[in-house]
């Protein structure tokens, strides 16, 4: 049996971490090791427990989760980040997904969406809200302004990770191509979905054919 995901949780609402870690902890495979109830905390938190995945409130006293999420990204790149917060304006949603958040869920999710969430992550795949989802897709189809191109933002090495996501390399044979880690694969596919404000890979190898980035050679 592989081991359980390890999560951490943070949330300045005792009753909201309560509640998520005793659904949680009654998956067999979710190991809740600690609860926050500060950004602060959670980087601590972080540094010491190295978890799989933290869900991350946003608004909370001190530096707040977005600063948190970019600290613990810092700290540890191999966690994954989940967002679960009860704004959904834009002014919330792409700071977090520029931060390194993977995945970004309202708290009216269902328990089982937020476990599916979790094993999402822990693999290295997104999951968006519908009401999130549909903020980002708007942006997307919503164009860049006359003259500029999305990819000015991406760095040298982000647009060979992009183009060979667009040609449907696995993080693994992205690592063993470019010579770098699986982690630090991840670390770019992150930074490309979050710069073009996408929702997964699939998206991001759509948008590079679309906008003829494979064929830039």
């Amino acid at each position: 049996m592989s081991e359980p995901i390890t999560v951490i949780i943070v949330d300045d609402h005792e009753m909201v971490r309560h509640g998520a870690s005793g659904y949680l902890e009654a998956q067999a495979d979710i190991t809740v090791v600690a609860e926050a109830e500060s950004g602060e905390e959670a980087v601590k938190l972080a540094r010491e427990l190295v978890p799989d995945v933290v869900l991350m409130d946003l608004i909370m006293p001190g530096i707040g989760g977005v600063e948190a999420t970019r600290k613990v990204k810092d700290i540890s790149p191999r966690t994954q980040i989940i967002v679960l917060t009860s704004y959904h304006q834009d002014e919330h949603i792409f700071p977090a997904l520029q931060a390194g958040a993977i995945s970004y869920l309202l708290k009216d999710v269902k328990a089982r969406e937020l476990v599916e969430a979790i094993h999402r992550a822990a693999k290295g795949e997104a999951m968006l809200h519908p009401r999130v989802a549909a903020r980002v897709i708007k942006q997307f189809s919503g164009g860049m302004p006359s003259g500029s191109s999305p990819f000015t933002e991406l760095t040298e090495r982000e647009l060979e990770v992009l183009r060979l996501i667009a040609r449907g390399y696995t993080n693994q044979k992205i690592a063993e191509s470019l010579v770098i880690t699986v982690g630090t694969v991840k670390g770019h596919v992150s930074n490309i979905l979050s710069k073009l404000h996408l929702a997964d890979r699939t998206q991001a190898a759509v948008y590079a054919w679309q906008e003829g980035i494979v064929r830039r050679e």
